[in-house]
């Protein structure tokens, strides 16, 4: 018995020397900074989610974390960008479904979404919202499908790009309503805006990330959340379907990603500090001011979100027959 004891010891000892030794030779993550691309101009919904993070993160990783913005081509350029970085865990994907979801089944990318990008968490679902300059004549959704079955074509709406949650939630909105508005495309949510309040384009399907600051600000009308619920930020605004507009719910949601091949103890790591991150209360109240929800899924749960996701958008897409313009 004995040396039974001494053996099973001796073999807890070895398992141990061998943990440590290989704890030993992995390397320490991250060891040099970060940086996090986003696929939107500075100022949009992207943009400032990407910045939280990189603030939080900076302080628990002791790396500085910066944000890089590679605005166009339906925010697939900073997705190529990661797709193509060292697979070492320093280059980050802040992405929306407008990248991951909906623009692989219009434009011809140079990468695959699903295989060539590490998802690590989503970190949140903004419902889109449907708004006019403050200005505009329009009061509500009854009103602005009157005024476009009056003049069938003349109406504009503007997205972040092709292949945008904007873009497709017009789309949707054509289809539900028998309508026909002309897409006009941006760089982004941001330049949209400047044209939107000067009655260059009629109305836009913005994410609340996005659109809330100019909604506070007076300059956007609301008309409608295109979401099953009402906003909390927006409790006055009713939703697409209150309005009697089915099926033309389009939200845009966020999440974090790094380049396929990252080891494992990176991911791992990636991973709790977004968890973290987002249960920090001034994260969820900066959330929610946006009109949206945190993040829960991580890992396997948040990539079989993208992978349905990614199937949805392209029937949406097909049935919109929505094509690179």
């Amino acid at each position: 018995m004995k040396q039974s004891f001494l053996a099973r010891a001796a073999g807890a000892a070895a398992l141990a020397l061998m943990a440590a030794t290989a704890g030993a030779q992995q390397p320490a993550y991250p060891d040099k900074p970060l940086r996090i691309l986003v696929g939107a101009s500075p100022g949009g919904g992207t943009d400032i989610l990407a910045r939280v993070l990189a603030d939080k993160f900076a302080q628990v990783l002791k790396q500085p974390v910066t944000v890089e913005n590679r605005p166009g081509a339906s925010n697939t350029i900073a997705g190529e960008l990661t797709a193509r970085a060292a697979a070492d865990g320093s280059t980050l994907l802040l992405a929306t479904n407008t990248a991951q979801a909906v623009a692989p089944h219009i434009l011809k990318l140079k990468y695959d979404p699903l295989k060539d990008l590490q998802p690590i968490g989503l970190v949140a679902v903004m419902p889109n919202v449907l708004v006019v300059s403050a200005s505009s004549p329009y009061k509500s959704v009854k009103d602005l499908v009157a005024a476009m079955s009056a003049k069938p074509g003349g109406f504009k709406y503007a997205s972040s790009g092709i292949g945008s949650t904007q873009h497709v939630g017009g789309e949707a909105f054509n289809l539900a309503t028998g309508m026909k508005s002309i897409h006009v495309p941006y760089k982004g949510s941001s330049q949209a805006h400047v044209d939107i309040i000067g009655g260059e384009v009629d109305m836009m399907f913005d994410s609340t990330s996005s659109a809330m600051g100019q909604i506070k600000a007076g300059k956007f009308r609301a008309l409608a959340v295109s979401a099953p619920q009402r906003s909390p930020e927006l409790p006055d605004v009713p939703t697409l379907a209150e309005q009697g507009i089915k099926g033309a719910d389009v939200s845009t949601w966020y999440g974090l990603y790094v380049t396929a091949g990252t080891p494992r103890h990176a991911v791992e790591r990636l991973n709790a500090e977004l968890v973290r991150t987002l249960k920090l209360s001034d994260v969820q109240t900066r959330i929610k001011a946006l009109g949206g929800e945190p993040g829960t899924l991580t890992g396997e749960a948040f990539a079989a979100m993208n992978r349905q996701e990614f199937d949805h958008y392209g029937q949406l897409v097909r049935d919109a027959n929505i094509k690179a313009e």
